[in-house]
Parts: C-alpha cells; structure tokens; sequence
C-alpha cells in the first residue's frame, strides 16, 4: 500500500491518534470533537453549532456527545444566574480528562494539568501533555477566522456526512475548506458543491479525499466579473436652469448652458474685434491727413505754417 501526504503549511489543527483511531468514538463523534479543537483560540462556539455546521443531525449529536462525555473530552456544568436563568458551561480537551483535571482547567487560567494515563493508540505508553482546550459557555457568538472557509468546511462535512464514499477525516477537511471557500466567494451555492463533488461518482472511492479536492480544483466556478463602476451622484446645473445632471467629468453645468454661454463668450469676442477695428481705420485715417496737410483738419496753411482758408489759398 502506498500512501502520499504532503504537510500542510496553514490552517491546520495537530490531531492526535489517540483521536483518529479511537475504539469508541463513532465517525459523528470524532467529527464534532475535531471541528471543536479546530476553532481559533477564544472563539465562543457551542457544541451544538459545530454540529449543525458540521452537518449532524439532533440524534447523532446527541449521541456523539454523550460518547465525548463517556470518554472524558467534553466536560459539562450547568449553573443558575442571578435571575434564575439556567447557563452551560462546556469545556473540550483534546486527551481525556477526569472531573477533577476539567474543574482544574475551568477554575484555572492555566489549562496545563496532569494528563490521564491512557496509552497511546500506536506505540509504548509516553507522556503526554494536555492540549489546547477550551472553555465554552453558553453565549452563541461564534467568531469564525475567515468565513468564507469556514462556509466551505461546514459544506464539505455535509457532503461527507451524506455521501459514503467520499468519507473525509477532519483533517481533510481542514485543509479543502479554503478551496471549498473560493466556490462561494465566485457566487456558487451548497448544491452547486454537492452536485459537482457527487455526480458520477465511480462505485469504488479508494481515495475520497483525492477524489473531492481533483473536483473542487477541476470543476472551479469561473470569478465572478468586476462590478460595474457606481455613477456619479446628480447634482443641480450651475448654469441656473433648474435642471439635474450626472457630471461625467468634472463639467458643473448642462449641455445647453455650456452651448449658451460658448455662444455668448463668441459674440461678445466678436463685438469686440469689430469695434477694435473701426477705431483703428479712424486713427489711421487721421494720421494720414495731418501727414498730408500738417493740419489734423487737412487744411492749407500759409509761409507761417498758419491755417489757411480754401478762399485765400
């Protein structure tokens, strides 16, 4: 038998064997609990949300869970408020923990404790350390690290839950959630994924987790095209019609008062360039006579360089 792994190098969660191969825990159980120890650091999830996100049923989970509890993972408490309001408080370990080790890890701030002297599920007995756990209580505000992968792990488990033959550990699903993701960021829906993971499937799965990430990859919505670009607001012509327009550049006033006032700006230069040039033919008329005649009027003078009359000359 061959076998081709290649370690992940983000979004991934260290699992035991312990967990993976335990005896007692059904495939529901080892789901939920994998989902759980997958959660970011603080995040706020309930049971109950993981399952539901997982894909699980009421009675499978209420099965599952009472495996997790059986076998020391998943610790409960519940308590009454001040108003008489009851609470939960749930606490997941990833090695099993007795009733004194949970009240240590929930009344302390510290979570390392003496871990339970259950061997391995491969090799001689070696110490372990307790793992990353988590304290829940009964608030639903989940805070999912990135949710379109989030979308796309809770997708796959559903797949996986109601399809056989593509059976996938937690594991694989962490790591085909971000692909998974890119489907719903290119506007697919859950029976998009279903239907592309599902159709044709041969009879014989040998590897369903090569299989699902082939499909995901291969079968790739194209992205979504670019939005268009959002228009300009409408806004009041400066030119004082009254009138509402949507600027495509920088213009602030209508097409026709834009025309109207070209229209007046070339009257107005026009008026202009034919006053300037009668008043230059009168001063050149002017500065002819006097040349001729010495008399700004053009008449004759005498020897003194006085005006003369027409009747003297």
């Amino acid at each position: 038998m061959f076998r081709h792994v290649i370690a992940p190098t983000r979004f991934f969660t260290q699992i035991s064997n312990d967990i993976i191969r335990h005896p007692r825990l059904s495939s529901d159980a080892k789901c939920l609990l994998i989902w759980q120890l997958s959660l970011p650091p603080g995040a706020d999830e309930p049971l109950s949300v993981s399952a539901g996100r997982a894909g699980i049923k009421k009675t499978a989970f209420t099965r599952a869970k009472s495996e997790l509890k059986a076998e020391g993972y998943v610790h409960e408490w519940r308590r009454s408020g001040p108003r008489g309001r009851w609470s939960t408080t749930q606490l997941v370990s990833n090695v099993p923990l007795t009733e004194a080790e949970a009240l240590a890890v929930r009344n302390s701030s510290s979570t390392s404790v003496p871990p339970t002297a259950a061997p391995p599920a491969v090799g001689e007995p070696t110490p372990r350390a307790v793992g990353r756990s988590q304290e829940k209580n009964g608030e639903h505000t989940p805070h999912p690290p990135h949710p379109l992968a989030e979308r796309g792990a809770a997708a796959l488990a559903a797949v996986s839950h109601r399809e056989r033959r593509l059976r996938l550990s937690g594991r694989d699903i962490l790591a085909l959630a971000p692909i998974a993701g890119q489907w719903f960021e290119r506007g697919a829906t859950l029976t998009d994924l279903h239907d592309a993971l599902t159709s044709g499937l041969p009879d014989a799965v040998r590897s369903p987790a090569g299989i699902t990430r082939d499909r995901l990859v291969r079968k790739m919505p194209d992205p979504l095209p670019e939005p268009a670009p959002t228009p300009p607001p409408l806004r009041a012509c400066a030119g004082g019609c009254g009138r509402m327009i949507r600027p495509v550049a920088d213009e602030s006033r209508c097409r026709d008062c834009r025309l109207q006032a070209a229209e007046a700006a070339e009257a107005a230069a026009t008026a202009q360039d034919v006053s300037g040039a009668v008043e230059a033919t009168r001063r050149g008329m002017a500065a002819i006579r006097e040349a001729l005649s010495g008399d700004p009027n053009g008449g004759p003078r005498d020897r003194l360089g006085r005006p003369r009359s027409r009747l003297q000359a």
